[in-house]
């Protein structure tokens, strides 16, 4: 792999499908050359070679795995902290502790060696930004969503605490904090039930993928004096992560 230094490089997480997969293009389309990593490394390799990017597995739950993917990386000017998910929609009374150390292994632990990692990097390049990918989730809790919620709360807790931490040093960060995106995350929380996934997003309008790389590709194009601390965005049929306008019929 040979990545010109002199390229504005940007870092995507979670690229091989939905928000990420969308956000990659967006940012290759500003002139990024755009690293995408996740486990699905032929869907990745068919991102990069239509965006001219690169491609690299990566799981960010696995400690060797982000080293060999950010060890490589000549600069970084963008991260996207976009891997994550949720896995079940169980009562705290019966909670899978499986469950439970996925979500926070992939969105909270996930997001911390990533980060770590490449922090040098963004503050090498004089003008880094970080945009970390959190959720609705991440500012209220719900009926059977502990697992998932508290995961989002941390991961948020942990890009905010940044923020002050990184105040006087040139990088900015951005929380996206998405509503209902129909994107390939229901299908995974319910374990690939196709049918109870598609009911998520009965009776609304949802966001999609594009709607977020939109935005988080208008967070990459403001002047390194601006930073937008958190964006909240959902569909304007929901008021709140369980609370919707459903229309029938």
């Amino acid at each position: 792999m040979s990545i010109s230094s002199d390229s504005r490089i940007a870092v995507v997480t979670g690229a091989s499908s939905g928000i990420g997969e969308a956000t990659a293009r967006t940012l290759a389309a500003q002139g990024y050359h755009v690293v995408v990593g996740a486990r699905r490394l032929d869907r990745l390799q068919a991102l990069a070679d239509e965006i001219g990017g690169t491609a690299l597995e990566l799981d960010v739950t696995d400690e060797d795995s982000v080293t060999a993917f950010t060890t490589v990386l000549p600069r970084v000017d963008v991260l996207v902290n976009n891997a994550g998910g949720a896995k079940g929609l169980a009562p705290v009374a019966e909670a899978d502790l499986d469950d439970w150390r996925w979500m926070w292994e992939t969105n909270v632990l996930g997001t911390l060696r990533i980060t770590k990692a490449l922090l040098p990097k963004l503050i090498e390049s004089g003008d880094g930004l970080i945009v970390t990918v959190t959720s609705v989730a991440a500012f209220h809790a719900y009926d059977n969503g502990s697992g998932y919620t508290s995961a989002k709360h941390a991961q948020a807790v942990l890009h905010r605490t940044l923020r002050g931490e990184l105040l006087g040093q040139p990088v900015r960060l951005t929380e996206i904090a998405p509503g209902a995106v129909e994107t390939e995350f229901s299908l995974v929380r319910f374990a690939g039930d196709q049918e109870r996934a598609d009911s998520v997003y009965e009776g609304i309008t949802p966001l999609v993928a594009q709607d977020i790389a939109e935005i988080i590709g208008f967070v990459a194009s403001r002047p390194a004096h601006v930073n937008l601390d958190q964006i909240i965005v959902a569909p304007r049929d929901q008021a709140a992560p369980s609370r919707f306008h459903r229309t029938t019929g």
